[in-house]
């Protein structure tokens, strides 16, 4: 493990070789979290979780119950993500050498890599969009897209510096403009009632993706947390309360619209000083896009551990804002679910062989640490059960696979059933399995 440094204004090491700053307290960790969990991209994404089969719509209290129990759910599971790498100082793909092995971590590293660049690039989408509701169409989406670029890869060349910047000055803002929001738009009395509760598990489904996207990079900032209590609080916490107050203004914002996403954001300009503080909240989502592209830089780290990350986050940055001129967010909803299907049940391996099958003792994350091929089993059988539950439409080719596969194993769906929660259960199952031969061994020695 790295070298560990306490001095409070010590910066991201340039390479995984060098010491490791631990600067980061409860704070300035649920400041952070609280930020990333306020998205522009979560107010027209309500819609998922309103109506996430299409046509049969939650009602407004399904809905929000549906973002609490997501939002719980899926930050307690990036919460615990963030502990190892508050314990060991390393990176989120350098511990999945822990759990592979070092050449089989590279397999998630690289879908970490893809989804983070997809994460990124939407960002950065939302950012010029936002833009652009606020100044009109004089000033083109590619040169907003292309200034939000450049101010994400600023961010990345100095990440710590810029969390700090996020705690002592944009945090407050955020609140404010969110509570002034809020009262502006519910005032209107927007008509949020009807529907029903057909649609609760699919609902929580999608939350707990949105939520649990952060698993693969949630190490990456908690390697610099002062304890590990400290960086599961500041999950858990900062990032439930904004993500559930992000939704549920969100509805608001849609029922105003006729749920019609393509104008979620016009309640919020035509608001009194609604232009000063929705262009807050369009500033503020820079740290979105910057988180994205400083844990892809990270995560290229465990594939090349001596590279310098901040030629590695400019390449990143400009990459991201190609794809964000390219964007298509209408495949947002299924981004997600295959968000959720390859990261849950990769970390329902993760936490039950670090935290109860003694793999925080003996986790070997060095760059030749062997393979441990009888942890991708359970992970696939994880995958597999996501599917085999999961209803959200996503690729007619892709779903038809799946619905092949139910009806020759003669699975029929329930209105409870939850996918992320049957992989994880599935997963974290089958790994607990496969070591009891092994310690039926060791007790026979």
């Amino acid at each position: 493990m790295a070298a560990v440094v306490d001095d409070v204004h010590a910066e991201v090491p340039l390479t995984l070789d060098e010491e490791v700053p631990k600067t980061l307290g409860l704070l300035d960790q649920g400041a952070f979290w609280a930020n990333l969990g306020v998205s522009l991209l979560g107010f027209s994404g309500a819609l998922f979780l309103l109506d996430p089969l299409g046509g049969r719509p939650l009602t407004f209290t399904a809905a929000v119950l549906a973002a609490v129990v997501g939002s719980l759910v899926g930050t307690a599971m990036v919460g615990l993500a963030a502990i190892p790498g508050a314990r060991t100082g390393r990176p989120a793909m350098v511990l999945l050498r822990g759990l592979f092995g070092a050449r089989l971590s590279y397999v998630p590293t690289v879908l970490n890599i893809v989804q983070m660049l997809g994460w990124g690039a939407f960002e950065l989408w939302v950012i010029a969009q936002g833009a652009q509701a606020l100044s009109g169409t004089a000033v083109p989406y590619a040169v907003w897209a292309v200034a939000a670029g450049a101010l994400t890869i600023a961010l990345t060349i100095r990440p710590l510096g810029a969390l700090r910047l996020l705690r002592r000055y944009v945090t407050a803002g955020v609140v404010v403009a969110m509570i002034w929001l809020s009262v502006a738009l519910f005032t209107r009395g927007p008509s949020v009632g009807g529907g029903s509760w057909d649609a609760f598990a699919p609902a929580v489904d999608y939350v707990i993706a949105l939520s649990v996207s952060w698993v693969p990079m949630a190490a990456d900032y908690a390697r610099h947390s002062r304890s590990s209590g400290a960086a599961f609080t500041g999950v858990v916490a900062g990032y439930t309360i904004a993500q559930v107050a992000c939704l549920a203004l969100g509805i608001a914002a849609l029922a105003l619209v006729g749920n019609d996403p393509d104008k979620v954001w016009d309640p919020f300009v035509a608001a009194p000083l609604g232009v000063l503080f929705f262009g807050v909240l369009v500033l503020r989502e820079a740290d979105q896009s910057f988180a994205n592209v400083y844990s892809t830089t990270v995560s290229i780290q465990n594939l090349a551990p001596r590279w310098d990350r901040r030629v590695i986050s400019v390449v990143i940055g400009v990459l991201t804002t190609l794809i964000a001129l390219l964007a298509d967010v209408n495949s947002y909803g299924a981004f997600l679910t295959v968000i959720g299907a390859v990261f849950v049940p990769m970390f329902a391996v993760l936490v039950v062989d670090y935290f109860l099958l003694g793999g925080a003792s003996r986790w070997n994350t060095a760059e030749d640490a062997p393979s441990r091929w009888l942890m991708v089993a359970p992970w696939v059988l994880g995958f597999a059960a996501y599917w085999i539950v999961a209803v959200t439409p996503t690729v007619a080719w892709w779903d038809g696979l799946w619905a092949d596969v139910r009806d020759a194993v003669g699975f029929v769906h329930q209105p409870w059933m939850n996918a992320a929660l049957a992989a994880f259960c599935v997963a974290a199952l089958a790994t607990a399995a496969l070591s009891v031969p092994g310690r039926l061994a060791r007790r026979r020695a």
